[in-house]
């Protein structure tokens, strides 16, 4: 696993207009993203004693989530993920399901992960097995990209956060969901293996922007409202 440095930040809604239109004049959008943008619906796991959300809760300094990921809802696309963080630095790895093995892990339909499986496959299934792992939350949100080679630099800006419990209903158009914010305030991601380009550095540095950790995950199950 290869780790990056990642920040997080609350934003409202004129710094990420602001945001976006600098930020488009200096990197480019990621080509997986239509008209800039695109929709990221997770699953995210936990076991019996919630072991994941209590290591955010009380800011463990090595914590990890497993999570299926699509994009648009598009069921011909799905990554198995794992995603550590330690020491301020975070890694994921990620491995492709088919629409089978998405649907068997979703209903806890006796999904056994095949001699040929990856290692997040292999860690999945272990501790859906020893520790009773399963599906507990959705969460959703219309994300912006940027990336830019040099310093391997990504910029997020996420909207719309929302979260839900009701985890059978992961392939549904129309998610009932609720809102993981107040309405206009948005998460900025920044990501970069070991620095960040002066010009980027410096709008950032024009936006007043206090870091956060910020988890989606932690806050689609806890709801507080931070902005």
């Amino acid at each position: 696993m290869k780790y990056r440095i990642e920040q997080k930040y609350i934003i409202t809604e004129d710094k990420a207009v602001y945001l976006q239109y600098k930020l488009q004049h200096l990197m480019q959008y990621d080509t997986h993203a239509v008209d800039g943008s695109y929709r990221i619906r997770s699953l995210y796991f936990d076991d019996y004693r919630d072991s994941f959300l209590q290591q955010n809760e009380e800011g463990n300094d090595f914590r990890r989530k497993f999570r299926i990921r699509t994009y648009d809802n598009r069921q011909e696309t799905i990554h198995l993920e794992i995603k550590k963080k330690e020491r301020g630095y975070t890694s994921k790895s990620k491995e492709r399901l088919t629409l089978e093995e998405c649907n068997l892990i979703i209903n806890q339909r006796g999904w056994r992960p095949d001699k040929e499986a990856g290692e997040v496959k292999k860690q999945l299934y272990t501790l859906m097995q020893l520790q009773r792992l399963r599906p507990v939350q959705i969460v959703e949100y219309e994300r912006i990209p940027f990336v830019e080679s040099n310093g391997n630099v990504r910029i997020t800006i996420d909207k719309h956060i929302t979260g839900s419990s009701e985890t059978e209903a992961f392939w549904e158009e129309i998610l009932p969901a609720v809102p993981v914010l107040p309405t206009g305030c948005h998460i900025l991601e920044v990501k970069y293996d070991e620095f960040i380009p002066d010009e980027l550095k410096k709008i950032l540095d024009e936006v007043y922007l206090q870091k956060t950790a910020f988890s989606k995950y932690y806050y689609a199950r806890k709801n507080p409202h931070l902005c």
